[in-house]
């Protein structure tokens, strides 16, 4: 199923530092996940600074699928450098895959709240997805910020990132197609 988003820039859900993933990382985030829920959203989608960089939606890596000002299409997520993102198999399955592809630049760097809301604006963002161990990859389809809610056109085209990401990396996790990631065991 596609998510809506919630905006949060107070409270936290990682401080700079963070290079493990616990329980202790979550347990914050709950009370601001029941806001969330009250207002309609699946996920709580973490602005961190001054200027709201996109971080986290929920305990989810945040993907961004966009067009940049050159026109070149871009997939962008916040670097591990920052210290607030922790490091996951599935963020780092997704950047290997696209990468190799070499279907369209792949990015890691902080994306603003503002720049997202200009690219809205602009018809420039094609789809947005969280992903991570438990539900590998979700579309999400909407963004309340400031009251508002930002439309994100991920399933007025079906999630064609989002799927395709979906289905092969389960493909790859259950050895439908061999891979140099996974390894069959025969008994």
């Amino acid at each position: 199923p596609d998510l809506s988003d919630h905006t949060r820039s107070s409270g936290i859900n990682a401080e700079y530092g963070g290079a493990y993933k616990a329980g202790g990382n979550y347990a914050p985030t709950l009370h601001v996940q029941k806001i969330a829920s009250a207002r309609g959203c699946q996920q709580v989608l973490w602005l961190y600074g001054d200027d709201l960089q996109m971080t986290e939606a929920g305990t989810m890596n945040f993907f961004v699928f966009m067009v940049d000002e050159n026109g070149e299409k871009e997939l962008v997520t916040a670097p591990l450098e920052s210290g607030l993102i922790l490091p996951g198999v599935t963020r780092q399955s997704v950047l290997d895959l696209t990468r190799k592809w070499g279907e369209f630049k792949v990015t890691e760097r902080m994306l603003t709240m503002p720049e997202f809301i200009e690219s809205a604006n602009n018809n420039r963002i094609l789809e947005v997805f969280g992903c991570g161990t438990a539900c590998m990859v979700a579309p999400i389809d909407s963004i309340l910020f400031e009251g508002n809610d930002i439309n994100v056109p991920t399933m007025d085209c079906g999630a064609p990132l989002s799927k395709r990401l979906f289905h092969e990396l389960t493909a790859i996790q259950t050895g439908v197609v061999d891979h140099e990631w996974s390894v069959s065991i025969h008994s």
